[in-house]
């Protein structure tokens, strides 16, 4: 009870790390998670009642949201496997179940099981991206221009590009965005994008100069105006703009992998391990 197994069980019990409970920091970007899940659950509320227009703000505040969440937990060092689940989770309903159901309760209900089946097609597609987005998290070396691209529309956008023809049935009236024909082609045609390899552009690793603050400053202060008045002319604009987007991204990641090549970025230099610790990582190594 005295030798020397005494002696390594109370060092061990010494060097237990202290329990820590999370601060409100780390806090902060699960419940914008929330939230978001919250605004995009309510927006199927709105879809239910027959109130487009807001069910399709719901839908944008959700993805206002998930844009927050992921730069406040990297801004406030909160990021955690508990996170980044619960984030999956929101992105599915809030951009891929919510949107197929408002655009099957909209058009596509009046095609039956066909209509459902093509909603159907659109949130599988969003959860097979945010499935593959989840897999390529935790790539350690990705190649030098990886951080400027996603691989696929991603899930914010594809709900707001699913959501188009009812945004222009608002502005422009029921003649031709109601067609059944044309919000079924929308859905395939995004959900194909969704899964699809196209590279398009990121604004994740974008730096800004000093000098384009109050250029971005004022460009804000039009958007905000636009919103207030014609809000869904607006949107369509947008979309329509970002599907014009995705051909330049393409020759742009082209003309990255034509200079950088797809070799990963060199791992960082650790420094050099002592002999106690080179040992206990080698016995650890041949353990697993």
């Amino acid at each position: 009870m005295f030798g020397p197994a005494r002696f390594r069980r109370d060092r061990l019990r010494l060097r237990r790390p202290r329990f820590e409970p999370p601060t409100i920091n780390r806090l902060i970007p699960n419940v914008l998670t929330v939230l978001a899940l919250c605004a995009g659950f309510t927006g199927l509320r709105f879809g239910l009642e027959g109130r487009w227009d807001l069910a399709i703000f719901a839908i944008i505040v959700a993805a206002i949201l998930d844009v927050l969440d992921g730069r406040m937990a990297r801004l406030l060092n909160g990021t955690s496997k508990f996170g980044a689940e619960l984030d999956s989770l929101s992105d599915f309903l809030c951009f891929g179940a919510v949107p197929a159901a408002l655009v099957y309760m909209a058009t596509l209900k009046s095609w039956g099981g066909l209509g459902w089946a093509i909603c159907s097609v659109f949130a599988v597609c969003s959860a097979l991206r945010l499935a593959r987005f989840n897999t390529m998290i935790g790539d350690p070396n990705p190649p030098p221009w990886a951080g400027a691209y996603f691989v696929g529309v991603p899930a914010p956008m594809g709900a707001f590009l699913g959501l188009l023809p009812m945004m222009g049935t608002i502005q422009f009236g029921p003649d031709f965005f109601t067609s059944p024909v044309l919000n079924a082609a929308v859905l395939l045609g995004v959900g194909a994008l969704m899964v699809s390899r196209i590279p398009t552009f990121s604004t994740k690793k974008l730096k800004l100069t000093p000098s384009m603050a109050l250029p971005i400053l004022l460009l804000s202060a039009i958007l905000v105006a636009a919103v207030a008045s014609e809000p869904f002319l607006l949107f369509v604009i947008g979309g329509v703009l970002y599907l014009l987007t995705i051909p330049v991204s393409v020759w742009a990641q082209a003309q990255a992998r034509r200079a950088y090549g797809d070799e990963p970025l060199p791992a960082p230099a650790l420094p050099a391990a002592s002999s106690e610790t080179a040992g206990a990582r080698s016995d650890t190594t041949t353990t697993a």
